[in-house]
């Protein structure tokens, strides 16, 4: 038998070797075989890819100490030792504890989910090996994550605890203290701007009435970065050229609950323009270009025209097919006499056009779906402006939760480009409940069921029901957007609702009840235009009582509870809004007709028109403008039906007077009972709330509302002229729902009217 030798090698052992401590050294020899002891998780193949020993190789104290290193790197050992065993070298490993688990306590300002996600980016995960020096990243990340939130005497503490099958369990306890509140921001060097002025282009504030909801009075690093950059702006718009941030300061207080930020800027001189040119290639379209430029010579310097400007040239001569233009703004500047003149470099590149478009990333949604949205075509040339409204249209089907379109030059072929359209797709189908609270209604229960993009193919079926004691409804509704190719649109309802609107101003339980469905085809003629045409079939019940108004019992008496009607519509649609929540710019308008034919036992026309207009004419104040107005009449001799009837009076209408109170009253009651005749407007001014720069959930607004009802005058009284409500409000799109408070008072008093000078709507989904 050979003689045994035994030889460990570590790391410590190599450094005593170094100090002269090991007396003897392995002889080298060639490697007949390795085992691997000491091993539970990992596999031995993952051991054998980061050893730098195989069989046959010559082993050495050299090779022993690499063998170390090496295993020591991957980070899964506490210890690595080499023997040797004649001409066999074995590993003997201990292997580091895993984590078993991640906890947390203390916590109040964050979620444990969101420091999870923070802890990954440093490496530490569940199931992964534990090392201290990871901990103390992930202690150092915690710590940031409250520093980003103002919170500077957050401390951190890590308790490791030993579990089963060797792992380790680590509890991050956390102690918040008191977040650091901004008590001053001061401006150093502003002369021409007042620090008022700079503050209002900042997110950061002192604290105020509203720091509870904006949390804007909390130091954080990322939005002085963005609160410098607007100030830069501000000043560059206005034409200060010289414009520079010299330094920021910021100090805390000793016990860590006070900050104060200090910038000191230097504003200069403003500069006007001297000239402004084209050059490069304008393909021959020089007049068509220079209608383009935003900025004029003697005006003012300001980036964001100049910008504006920039973008409008990219962009026209992206529609000419030149997917790779640029335009660089080249300024010679005057500093003696504060004078810039420019010139707007001008290079198209080359001219491409479209070889495919690729769908990406619909799982579910049919590819012809996103298809038939892009106006942008394959083999034609490329055109940005039907580019960016493909994106538009495919973004307001719904379906997707983000769509990124991107050209990508197509190899070896400088004239073509392929267009990518990524689409990342949410689920468009849910159940919801609400619940919610009218001022006058009470509480009000809605539930809904829909699927948006059914089977995939677009169309979307809804059933819904609202149980509001004044309008109750149970609506189901089919919509198919391509009913044919051409991209006409079929709309099918099938309904059943109760409506009192006599509701708030009597006591009578006056109800119609409708019961009916229509069918409509939608025709797109542009892409803000459409015009529908549609017919229905609807049966109308009035349930009387007592307390009815007489003139609504007279109608019952001569025509009978029940109505059968037969209605043909038409209508026109054309929505330019900026959107359709929080509108800052752009119109709505949308006109109805409605004809009640023979095939009913009602002959009748009506004719609706609604109009909205806004203008933002400083950041965050919009001016809205809104008109609606009806006008219906009875046909063949007969009268216009009651149960078509308009109503003014209260929110949607002229604030400041009851729900529906407005207009015509019966003789005998004086009790509101509606017209054929409407006319309505308001003017409001929306601004934001003082305090919370410019957040557009949480507006202010003042109102100017005029409006009214006239009906028949043989059997009503009271309705005069155009009724007027001022007041001011707030709109809030709270985390609960929509909510929207109005004090509203009347501009003119008359006998009868009726007044509700406080409104509000809430409603929530759960």
């Amino acid at each position: 038998m050979k003689p045994h030798r035994s030889v460990p090698k570590t790391v410590a052992a190599a450094a005593l070797a170094a100090h002269g401590l090991v007396a003897h050294a392995t002889s080298p020899f060639v490697v007949r075989d390795i085992r691997i002891e000491g091993l539970q998780r990992i596999e031995p193949s993952t051991v054998f890819a980061y050893l730098p020993i195989r069989e046959g190789d010559t082993f050495s104290d050299d090779k022993a100490s690499e063998a170390i290193r090496a295993l020591y790197a991957t980070g899964f050992f506490n210890d690595v030792r080499v023997v040797v065993e004649g001409d066999i070298v074995i590993v003997q490993v201990v292997e580091r504890p895993a984590i078993g688990t991640i906890d947390f306590t203390g916590l109040h300002e964050f979620d444990k989910d969101n420091l999870i996600k923070a802890l990954h980016s440093v490496g530490l995960s569940q199931g992964r090996y534990y090392d201290k020096s990871l901990a103390d990243k992930a202690e150092q990340e915690l710590k940031r994550q409250y520093l980003t939130h103002g919170y500077y005497a957050a401390e951190v503490k890590t308790t490791v605890t030993p579990i089963d099958r060797d792992r380790v369990a680590l509890l991050f306890s956390v102690e918040e203290g008191p977040s650091a509140k901004i008590r001053q921001i001061n401006f150093i060097g502003n002369k021409v701007f007042s620090s008022g002025t700079l503050l209002d282009e900042m997110q950061l504030s002192t604290p105020n009435w509203f720091s509870w909801y904006t949390k804007n009075d909390l130091y954080a690093k990322d939005k002085l970065t963005g609160d410098l950059e607007n100030v830069r702006s501000y000043y560059l718009n206005r034409g200060y050229l010289e414009f520079t941030i010299d330094s920021t300061q910021v100090s805390i207080s000793p016990d860590r609950k006070d900050m104060y930020l200090t910038v000191s800027l230097h504003e200069g001189e403003p500069y006007t323009i001297s000239g402004i040119h084209l050059a490069g290639n304008l393909l021959d379209r020089e007049a068509e270009l220079d209608k383009l430029v935003k900025i004029k010579t003697g005006e003012r310097f300001s980036a964001e025209k100049l910008q504006a400007t920039t973008k409008a040239l990219v962009d026209k001569l992206g529609e000419y097919g030149y997917a790779f233009a640029t335009v660089n703004a080249s300024p010679q500047i005057d500093p003696l006499h504060h004078q810039v003149d420019l010139t707007l470099q001008i290079d198209p590149s080359r001219r491409v056009y479209v070889r495919r478009i690729n769908v990406v990333g619909n799982t579910r949604t049919r590819d012809e779906v996103v298809r038939r949205e892009m106006r942008q075509l394959e083999s034609s040339w490329f055109d940005s402006n039907r580019l960016a409204l493909s994106k538009d249209r495919v973004n307001r089907l719904g379906y997707f939760s983000d769509v990124d379109v991107t050209t990508v030059p197509v190899e070896d072929t400088p004239d073509q480009v392929d267009v990518n359209v990524k689409v990342k797709e949410k689920p468009t189908g849910s159940i919801t409940l609400g619940l919610g609270y009218g001022s006058g209604e009470g509480p009000i229960i809605s539930a809904g069921v829909s699927q948006d993009n059914v089977f995939g193919s677009g169309t979307s079926l809804g059933v819904n029901i609202n149980t509001a004691k004044t309008y109750r409804t149970l609506t189901v509704t089919q919509i198919d957007p391509y009913f044919t190719v051409d991209g006409i649109k079929r709309i099918t309802d099938v309904y059943y609702r109760t409506q009192q609107p006599l509701y708030y101003s009597t006591d009578s339980s006056f109800k119609i009840v409708t019961i009916g469905g229509d069918l409509k085809f939608g025709i797109p003629f542009s892409e803000v235009d459409t015009v529908y045409f549609g017919a229905g079939l609807e049966q109308n019940r009035l349930d009387v009582d007592s307390a009815t108004p007489q003139s609504y019992l007279d109608y019952v008496n001569e025509f009978g509870r029940v109505s059968d009607n037969v209605p043909i519509t038409v209508g026109w649609s054309r929505d330019a809004r900026d959107s359709a929540l929080v509108p800052s710019r752009g119109y709505f308008t949308q006109a109805n007709a409605e004809y009640g034919t023979p095939l009913g036992g009602t002959q009748y026309y009506k004719a609706d028109i609604n109009a909205q207009y806004y203008y933002s004419f400083a950041r965050g104040f919009v001016l809205g403008f809104n008109l609606q107005g009806g006008y219906g009449n009875g046909l063949g001799g007969k009268p216009y039906p009651i149960f078509k009837n308009y109503y003014a009076g209260g929110i949607g209408s002229v604030r400041g007077y009851e729900p529906s109170s407005l207009g015509p009253r019966d003789v005998s009651t004086g009790d509101p009972i509606g017209g054929s005749k409407l006319l309505a407007g308001s003017i409001e001014l929306t601004f934001p709330l003082p305090g919370t720069g410019y957040d557009r959930t949480l507006r202010v607004f003042s109102f100017l509302d005029a409006g009214n009802v006239w009906g028949d005058e043989g059997n009503s009284v009271g309705a005069n002229g155009l009724r007027y409500g001022y007041g001011v409000g707030l709109a809030w799109i709270s985390p609960i729902g929509p909510l929207k408070l109005s004090l509203g008072f009347p501009l003119t008093k008359h006998d009868g009217d009726q007044y509700q000078k406080f409104q509000f709507q809430i409603g929530t989904a759960f």
